[in-house]
């Protein structure tokens, strides 16, 4: 069987449009950039690290979406501040929810381009799948996100813009203060208690790992206990294998790990995931002995989804057994039942064909929970965020957007 997309899928994304107005987008940057921008509009330096403190407490601890409500701020600076900056959020094309409480929102960039994110709630967890990328290279055959074009890479902004927004929707900006600044209202201390999104998992549309700099930039914000206060621990980033850069995501960000695996032999996994060809397992294996911080409390995941008759046999489960024990590798594995989508070339596994393979790998004193599959009515579950927008190729995008500025103009 031929093997479908790039064997290199590295491609050169898409630069981000400007604003028209000129304007900053103020989400997604640092406290001391969000100073430099404000000296270099003109304040002194002592001001300009006064303001920069004021304005990041009220959009990570806050939510505020609107300079006028930032209270603790002089009413005469807060048109200067509008005139030059704005607090930005990724446009809501659409947002669904499934029966099973899952949501899903269509979320478009300030330069017109659409990618999705999903929100899954659980009794005990509420979970974000973030994106990272408008679009994928990687070309996953059984992922109906793979076959996308890539469009562009998502800033650290509309990164973090997705966690901020799905707060608004669910309504849980906390209150609090923060050391330093006086707030005239009353208010209790910041706390992450109660909270409906308590985990962050950078599995939506994308290969992070390609969006590196970004993904850290946009993670460490939320991290940031004077930003969302999220803990790492609360984290996980997936990856289909970009071993070279597993290594700096464990230094450099420092969450949880998750392996898109789903198969166990060279072949298959050539021709399931692609970049296979280019990182093979033993070296992504060993990148994940290696990935800083990963201990029996700090488990990789391992994400396997289940084909019937291609990665579903005893022997599969055995030999995953095998090369999770022959690395050493504190680990579990996720089964995925396979969702379908008009025109995949799989089926999913018999329920009774995946009881048995996670019975195999549990004996074997290994976690191997099966995933219920969710927001399948709103195609939310996993592998399956793909816009309908994003069907169209970079020539078309480029042509739509000189045809709506020529009807401007």
């Amino acid at each position: 069987m031929p093997i479908p997309g790039h064997v290199d899928p590295v491609t050169v994304p898409r630069q981000v449009t400007a604003r028209e107005d000129g304007r900053i987008d103020l989400i997604g940057l640092p406290r001391p950039q969000i100073a430099t921008l404000f000296q270099e509009a003109g304040l002194d330096t002592k001001a300009a690290k006064l303001r920069a403190k004021q304005v990041f407490h009220w959009l990570y601890h806050r939510g505020v979406t609107e300079f006028e409500g930032m209270t603790d701020i002089a009413k005469t600076m807060r048109p200067w501040l509008a005139e030059r900056f704005v607090v930005g959020r990724p446009d809501v094309v659409e947002a669904q929810v499934s029966t099973d409480g899952t949501r899903k929102w269509l979320l478009r960039t300030a330069d017109g381009h659409d990618f999705e994110m999903v929100f899954i709630p659980d009794a005990d967890r509420g979970t974000l799948c973030v994106s990272s990328q408008v679009g994928c290279t990687l070309n996953c055959r059984f992922c109906h996100t793979g076959t996308m074009r890539l469009v562009r890479n998502l800033t650290p902004g509309e990164i973090v813009g997705q966690v901020m927004l799905a707060r608004d929707a669910l309504g849980e900006w906390p209150k609090g203060s923060m050391a330093g600044l006086e707030i005239d209202e009353e208010e209790g201390s910041y706390t992450s208690d109660g909270r409906l999104l308590t985990n962050i998992v950078m599995m939506g549309m994308g290969e992070p790992l390609y969006n590196f700099d970004n993904v850290r930039d946009a993670l460490k914000l939320v991290m940031d206990g004077e930003g969302l206060a999220l803990s790492k621990r609360r984290i996980t980033l997936s990856t289909a294998g970009v071993v070279p850069l597993m290594a700096r995501c464990g230094e450099e960000i420092g969450v949880n790990l998750a392996v898109s695996l789903h198969a166990v032999t060279k072949d298959v996994r050539d021709e399931i995931v692609p970049i296979n060809r280019k990182f093979g397992l033993e070296e992504l294996l060993q990148a994940c002995a290696d990935y800083p911080g990963a201990s029996n409390a700090r488990r990789i995941t391992f994400e396997y989804v289940m084909l019937k008759d291609r990665n579903d046999r005893d022997e599969d489960a055995h030999e995953l057994v095998r090369l999770i024990k022959q690395y050493k590798l504190p680990a579990k594995v996720n089964l995925i039942p396979f969702n379908p989508w008009e025109g995949a070339p799989y089926e999913c596994s018999t329920p009774e064909r995946i009881k048995r393979f996670a019975q195999i790998v549990f004996e074997a004193g290994i976690s191997a929970p099966v995933r219920t599959p969710r927001g399948r009515d709103i195609d939310a579950a996993c592998g399956q965020l793909k816009t309908a927008a994003e069907k169209r190729s970079r020539a078309e995008l480029d042509r739509l957007a000189a045809e709506k500025q020529a009807a401007l103009d």
